[in-house]
């Protein structure tokens, strides 16, 4: 593969440019590392970029991804649907990093939602998909920057975590993104490309990390 990335994300404490109530707080990005999602199948560069940065407080894992976006694909409006169908990004967050059970999330231009738990086969396949669960106190956020910049912002909550969210906790991740242009070709795009038109490689994983 062209220009691997790195293999792990120190996600750092946030910090706020206000804080007018809980669900309402903007955060300051600017301070935050940021990785550029590559072609899945090769990690050579996309034809439209992405950034991805997060940051965290005990209560919330923030993620933004911005993302150029010159045309949109997406009809979807309900919970869970199918969004991998259309233009979407993507986060797999593997608790144990046994490769085995992770949660994947989803979400549409449109700031619809798709939430599930996994069981991987242990060949790179879904064995079993929990679609019944909810992740409970998710919050996003859509916007558009510009004409060509949407920015997603997620908010997981420390409830969705087993052992909440505190410093020197480390987890196995990938941030993806699905991309159609105007002919109909598909981009996908990965932080850590997994080789296949196929997101759910654990072994691709990278390791995120709750710095100070």
């Amino acid at each position: 593969m062209e220009n691997e990335p790195n293999t792990e994300y120190r996600c750092k404490p946030a910090s706020y440019l206000s804080r007018d109530g809980d669900a309402d707080r903007i955060i300051d990005w600017s301070g935050c590392d940021a990785v550029i999602l590559r072609d899945t199948v090769t990690g050579a560069a996309t034809k439209e970029w992405t950034e991805v940065k997060a940051c965290w407080s005990p209560e919330w894992v923030y993620v933004s991804f911005l993302c150029q976006d010159r045309h949109v694909v997406s009809d979807y409006t309900k919970r869970d649907e199918p969004l991998y169908e259309q233009d979407v990004v993507e986060v797999f967050i593997d608790e144990e990093g046994d490769g085995i059970r992770y949660m994947e999330y989803e979400f549409s231009p449109h700031n619809v939602i798709f939430d599930a738990k996994v069981e991987n086969s242990g060949a790179n396949s879904v064995a079993k998909l929990d679609l019944e669960w909810d992740c409970e106190d998710l919050r996003t956020t859509v916007v558009w920057e510009s004409d060509e910049l949407l920015r997603y912002v997620i908010c997981f909550p420390a409830t969705a975590f087993k052992d909440g969210l505190k410093q020197g906790t480390r987890w196995k991740v990938n941030f993806y993104r699905i991309d159609e242009d105007t002919e109909g070709n598909r981009e996908y795009q990965a932080w850590r490309p997994t080789g296949a038109v196929n997101f759910h490689t654990p072994s691709s994983f990278g390791t995120f990390e709750l710095t100070t």
